[in-house]
């Protein structure tokens, strides 16, 4: 008891290292990305169409005061670039840091192009990336580490709380690439308010962090740290009135790295738990689009739900709080079923 209460006290000293590490390095390159940012004026276009093709005139209005003032967007090239250097130096594992470090990456990527699609101007009313072609390259990327995880990792099964392991052989590679596509995609549509993605981000992956020491995986726990640590310096400057956005290069790359560490870790069914408002904030855009397409009506103001909210009079910090105080709460949750349930 004695010995694995010492290695589980270095690894947490470890995880702390390599998370205050992340933190300062992220500081340090902040200036630099504002100074380039400002330079060559990354600013973020405004988006004029929804994803079925009709204005958005209520996203418009709650937001008209933000976009007249000039914001701009990549800043999640910082935490990413913070995060890879961290890991490649300190913290690189085949089998527990390849796949997520990978998954960031190339998340990163595919919002890069899109990113820098919107700031050139490229694109019309979505401003960006067609959403079908971000969608099938997420995909690519998710099939992609599924193959690895199946054929290069042995990973085969999934844990079900309280019932035990479940055997899926092949299957384990769609199943896989579907949480790296929905992960990916839920944090990018949170990614809406100051402060909001980043700060769910946080509490998520500090949770998965908690759920990988316990069980005894310290350098995926270092990775989950690492990660915490640099968006808490990307919050220090986001929190409302926020100096800069991610951007898709930040939201993906965190969406599609949180997929892959809750697979790592046995934890499929755990990941909707902890990440509930994701799920919620995707589930809503989801149900918007499809009641338009088959009703001809709208559920809510508008979608996501943080903009319903907005619409219906919440301000913008009370929503961005209000959903992190949902997170912290729905994290705690959810450590505690995969202590009981069996994943530690």
């Amino acid at each position: 008891m004695e010995i694995l209460s010492s290695s589980l006290s270095d690894e947490f000293v470890r995880s702390f290292i390599l998370s205050v590490a992340a933190f300062i390095l992220a500081m340090a390159l902040t200036p630099v990305y504002t100074f380039v940012a400002y330079r060559f004026k990354f600013w973020k276009r405004q988006r004029t169409e929804s994803t079925t093709g009709e204005a958005l005139e209520v996203f418009t209005k709650l937001h008209a005061a933000k976009f007249k003032r000039n914001i701009p967007t990549m800043a999640g090239i910082v935490f990413v670039f913070a995060i890879v250097v961290i890991t490649l130096l300190f913290n690189l594992d085949r089998a527990e840091t390849w796949l997520p470090l990978a998954a960031l990456v190339s998340g990163a990527v595919v919002g890069l192009i899109d990113d820098v699609i919107n700031i050139r101007g490229g694109g019309k009313g979505v401003a960006g990336l067609r959403s079908s072609l971000k969608f099938l390259m997420i995909t690519a990327i998710g099939i992609g580490l599924g193959w690895f995880f199946f054929e290069k990792l042995g990973f085969s099964a999934v844990h079900i709380p309280f019932v035990g392991s479940w055997e899926l052989g092949w299957l384990i590679i769609p199943i896989f690439a579907f949480v790296v596509v929905a992960t990916g995609n839920a944090v990018n549509i949170s990614d809406g308010l100051d402060g909001l993605a980043g700060g769910l981000a946080a509490i998520a992956f500090g949770s998965f962090g908690i759920i990988a020491l316990l069980q005894g995986n310290g350098i995926m726990a270092g990775f989950c740290f690492t990660v915490v640590g640099a968006l808490l310096s990307y919050l220090w400057f986001n929190i409302y009135p926020a100096r800069f956005f991610m951007g898709d290069v930040g939201s993906f790359a965190l969406g599609t790295s949180l997929g892959v560490v809750a697979m790592l870790t046995d934890s499929l069914f755990i990941l909707p738990i902890i990440g509930l408002v994701f799920v919620v904030e995707a589930g809503s855009s989801l149900i918007q689009i499809f009641s338009k397409k088959v009703f001809k009506r709208k559920i809510f103001i508008s979608a996501p739900i943080h903009h319903h909210l907005e619409a219906i009079g919440w301000p913008e910090t009370k929503v961005t709080m209000r959903f992190w105080i949902i997170a912290a709460v729905c994290s705690f949750v959810g450590v505690m079923l995969a202590l009981a349930g069996g994943n530690i």
